[in-house]
């Protein structure tokens, strides 16, 4: 039955060593959404629930083998990818009554992840990588043993799944070429296979691939349960012939419950037995789940919930609510040192940053020609002795200042696609979501330094600035911090928000609040004390007042004249800083407080992700 005649020899399995067998198992395993007073009274798993509250799985037994391709079946809304969620431990416990074993044990979840591979519906893949260097990253990162191990280990696999001629192709997305679907389908499981698990669960792996397609990637998932003895879970909606050849078990799923749990040729013979023929050119399953309402009358009807359930299993079968999930939790142990995932995440970071053209390219020359451009625009203006020219200079700092803290919201969007693949990583236990913060922050450091000095090298001469190096300098840093100040914010805010949407709009108004409570569009003096703290709290305060003191201070400031009157000096430079306020000293105690701000952003950063993915684990 299970003899494969469409794959190539690009399919043909690789002998590897088999690992510990892995047997899953549920016992009146039950999952609903609680209303809000099921919550507060307690009554979630309670005998008494309230009529609101909505059933997903209703004591559901069920088991998958080694060895064997288990798939679960059923109607849209029957509960499939949710009870592959809950074998997958990603369902908290508390909201989950009954037991889940794995080889007649209680799941220890955090091991369970770290041995499995969980690939979802949806592929997480960096477009701008490789086939090669994707499964080299995840290789990397999930494999101790350092680079050799996870060339060898990346090298079998590509040749397991058939990936050898598209090696050095990218990943893609719809907006570029890149590989084909199906091929897409194959990195995605080879992601999760490169820690050669011994339990592999994919959430309907046919979704949006042609027949053939759709037959090689579970031919090749038939064919790694068969001979690496895997246990292998998937989802799946309406199968056709050949793939339903290729399936060992079947759960099937209707309203929460399950019908059937076992072979194909088991069900057709209760189906019969039940006095349902299946006609020509139909297959069981595709008959069974048309007949689905049908089956569920007759199991009302002799008192039994699980007509079509396992022989044993349906025979102690009990709705017991009162049961509780049993789940254990330990430890992450994780393969790499956190030095070791900083430098792999490093490294991935960088190849994104510069295959992504919007972000670099755009970033290099937008800074390059903002900087010729403005340095046009306000030529010499740094040179000139009168109340006009200083009001030019002040307005010259706070548009600079505009442009900088703005120019890097760009970047949300970039965040918030490397977040989803960050939430799945993180989930298996690849690294420490410190390691993933860092990472990101000192790929940042050299980029945006780039940046910085092709926006101050034209503008700080043409404009006619302080004329020496050491002011060319520190204005070059003030600048670097802008834009790191700037970036964090972004990331912090990544991390938080769920959409671009929300995110490019909170991130527009606290951009425009930070101008407004500066000090430069009202004094601080004019400030209602009630919004004091928002001038504290503006990033565009600070830069403002280094620059402005690197260009009037200092001993250069005390004989720079910079308004004349009838030939006559009446305003130096440490005049007019002493009139707004600045003082030589915040020169460098505020370039400590931008970079507290950097390390802040990038702290809140790391809390709202390492909460995220508490969450999620527990």
């Amino acid at each position: 039955m299970h003899t494969n005649t469409t794959m190539g020899s690009s399919f043909k399995p690789i002998s590897c060593t088999r690992k510990t067998p892995y047997r899953l198992e549920t016992k009146n395993l039950s999952y609903k959404l609680c209303n809000q007073l099921d919550k507060l009274t307690s009554l979630c798993f309670g005998s008494n629930p309230t009529s609101s509250s909505k059933f997903i799985l209703k004591d559901v037994n069920c088991e998958a083998r080694p060895g064997e391709l288990t798939t679960i079946a059923g109607p849209s809304g029957a509960g499939k990818t949710t009870l592959l969620e809950i074998l997958a431990g990603r369902i908290p416990s508390r909201k989950v009554s009954g037991q889940l074993l794995v080889n007649h044990k209680p799941m220890d979840v955090n091991r369970f992840r770290r041995e499995s591979g969980y690939i979802t519906q949806e592929d997480t893949l960096f477009p701008s990588l490789t086939v090669r260097e994707t499964l080299m990253y995840s290789a990397l990162l999930r494999l101790p043993g350092g680079r050799k191990v996870a060339a060898m280990r990346v090298a079998e696999l590509m040749k397991q799944l058939g990936l050898d001629p598209i090696a050095d192709s990218r990943i893609g997305n719809g907006s570029d070429h890149g590989i084909s679907g199906g091929e897409r389908r194959r990195v995605s499981i080879g992601v999760d296979l490169v820690h050669d698990p011994a339990v592999i669960l994919i959430d309907e792996p046919t979704s949006g691939l042609d027949s053939s397609s759709a037959l090689n990637v579970i031919s090749l998932l038939r064919l790694m349960a068969f001979n690496q003895g895997k246990t292998i879970v998937l989802t799946i909606h309406q199968p056709g012939f050949r793939i339903l050849e290729q399936l060992d078990r079947l759960i099937l799923l209707s309203d929460g419950f399950v019908m059937h749990n076992g072979s194909l040729n088991l069900l057709e013979a209760r189906l019969n037995l039940s006095g349902h023929q299946i006609p020509n050119h139909v297959n069981v399953l595709e008959f069974s789940i048309d007949v689905m309402q049908s089956l569920i009358t007759l199991t009302s009807e002799s008192g039994n919930n699980q007509f079509l359930c396992n022989d044993k299993e349906h025979q102690e079968h009990k709705m017991r609510m009162q049961c509780s999930m049993i789940v254990k939790e330990k430890e992450i142990l994780y393969s790499n040192s956190p030095m070791e995932e900083i430098l792999i995440l490093g490294q991935r970071f960088c190849s994104n940053i510069f295959r992504t053209k919007q972000l670099f390219v755009t970033r290099v020359i937008q800074a390059l020609v903002a900087g010729l451009i403005l340095g046009t625009i306000f030529l010499n203006v740094g040179s000139k002795q009168s109340k006009l020219a200083l009001q030019t200079r002040s307005g010259f700092f706070a548009f600079s200042l505009t442009f900088l803290l703005s120019s890097t919201t760009e970047g949300l969007p970039i965040f918030l696609e490397e977040r989803r693949t960050f939430m799945n990583e993180t989930s298996r236990g690849a690294y420490r979501v410190s390691s993933y913060v860092l990472a990101n922050t000192f790929v940042f450091l050299p980029f945006l330094l780039m940046v910085g000095l092709l926006y101050t090298t034209p503008v700080y001469w043409l404009v006619g600035l302080r004329k020496d190096i050491d002011g060319f300098l520190y204005f070059s840093l003030v600048v670097w911090l802008v834009l790191l100040m700037s970036n964090s914010l972004v990331a912090c805010f990544s991390a938080l928000v769920p959409n671009f949407i929300m995110g490019s709009s909170v991130i527009a108004g606290l951009m425009g609040s930070f101008f407004l409570f500066s000090g430069y569009f009202i004094s601080k003096d004019k400030i209602p004390s009630y919004w004091i703290f928002m001038h504290y709290i503006s990033l565009f305060k600070y830069p403002f007042e280094c620059l402005m003191i690197n260009e009037y201070g200092g001993e250069q400031g005390k004989k720079r004249c910079i308004e004349v009157n009838n030939e006559e000096c009446t305003l130096y430079g440490v005049e007019f800083l002493r009139q707004q306020g600045m003082k030589e000293s915040h020169k460098w105690t505020n370039l400590a407080l931008m970079l507290s701000f950097i390390i802040g952003y990038r702290v809140l950063n790391f809390i709202i992700l390492w909460s995220r993915c508490y969450k999620s684990r527990k």
